[in-house]
């Protein structure tokens, strides 16, 4: 059986923030209900019952995202590892058990490190950079910036050994300030880093808004970030940037765990507070939904999956895509971003030529890091 990954939203797209490119506010507003609330303890343990179950003695992964899933409480995240520990230790075959969550950080205090440490948590941080990219975007009820708030809680994360790094969001103003970005998380031991695309809202055209991220600005982004991380690397400075672990593992012929380098979409499972369920967090939408683990065995929402053609589908519009000499860098990218607005249309990846002017910047320096890493 295959390592068993899903992610959890406790507290649906519930959130104290209101950052201006939020996705999932978008897609709640594209379907007919748009919270489904907080996760009751009885949808909990269906989640970890079927889970372990399916995992059969293999490795079973729960993420916890959201909105914000720190909102449902720290005693819902001490009964759920209590509750999932518990049901394991009665399994015939017990699955080994792996947690992560992704946080904006603003709720976090003593407690909640205490128990990432002694759970060995991975946490994600919402952390879009020094105060004038972060405040610019990732704003409070009250449109005030949260800067402050979440530098707090990563020295609060390192000063408890919590394993975390930062996930910072790609806008227009970050793309163009990713120097002095990395330069802030450098200086401040912030050494993990994953950064991710702003998405543009659904049924709308590309680049509307002052975050949009248009395919130029996406290539000036990574061929800046590339340098910068490529020059501590072969200074012998350690930083982890996902994108450029996973380009450096495709250009080696070996497992990319990324899934927009894999070419297709991933087999993984997004859950709602309801516990309904779809295939990915970017296609949480009426059409997409698979089953509800209240109701449902993982193994009937896995034959919805297949019978939808969702993993098949994301093979389309990469007819052109193969005859390119980065194709096997590349893959296509992300499904989302090959996808038309109203979701009618798979195609060409919308940060095409970004992705062109990154390799062949990047793919020789990357290649010479290799053969140096292997001598």
């Amino acid at each position: 059986m295959p390592p068993i990954s899903v992610m959890i939203k406790p507290a649906s797209g519930l959130c104290n923030l209101r950052c201006k490119y939020c996705f999932y506010a978008d897609e709640m507003n594209h379907r007919e209900v748009q919270s489904y609330g907080m996760m009751t303890e009885q949808t909990m343990e269906q989640i970890v019952q079927k889970c372990i179950d399916f995992a059969d003695g293999s490795s079973c992964h729960f993420g916890f995202q959201g909105g914000e899933p720190t909102l449902r409480g720290l005693d819902f995240f001490r009964q759920f590892v209590a509750t999932a520990t518990a049901y394991n230790d009665k399994q015939k075959r017990p699955a080994a058990l792996g947690y992560a969550l992704q946080t904006n950080g603003t709720v976090l205090d003593e407690d909640w490190a205490i128990f990432f440490a002694e759970n060995q948590f991975l946490v994600g941080l919402s952390l879009d950079g020094d105060r004038s990219a972060h405040d610019l975007h990732r704003v409070d009820d009250h449109q005030k910036g949260t800067y402050s708030t979440v530098l707090k809680a990563a020295k609060l994360l390192e000063t408890h050994k919590v394993d975390f790094n930062v996930l910072t969001v790609i806008t227009a103003y970050t793309a163009k300030h990713i120097g002095q970005i990395y330069k802030f998380f450098m200086k401040n031991n912030l050494f993990y880093q994953q950064y991710i695309p702003c998405l543009d809202p659904l049924e709308e055209p590309h680049g509307l808004h002052p975050y949009s991220l248009t395919p130029a600005l996406y290539g000036q982004f990574l061929i800046r970030l590339f340098d910068c991380w490529y020059a501590d690397r072969m200074a012998g400075n350690f930083v982890y940037i996902r994108y450029f672990e996973n380009l450096a593992a495709a250009m080696l012929g070996q497992h990319t765990e990324a899934c927009g380098f894999m070419g297709r979409c991933s087999l993984q499972t997004v859950i709602e507070a309801d516990g309904s369920a779809y295939p990915c967090d970017f296609y949480m939408l009426d059409q997409y939904k698979i089953g509800n683990f209240n109701d449902d065995t993982m193994a009937e929402m896995n034959d919805r999956r297949g019978d939808s053609g969702f993993l098949e589908q994301s093979l389309q519009g990469l007819e052109k895509c193969r005859q390119c000499q980065y194709y096997q860098l590349c893959r296509g990218g992300c499904r989302r971003d090959r996808q038309s607005q109203d979701m009618a249309v798979i195609g060409e990846n919308y940060f095409c030529p970004s992705f062109k002017a990154f390799f062949a910047h990047a793919a020789p320096k990357m290649a010479h890091l290799l053969r140096q890493n292997n001598r």
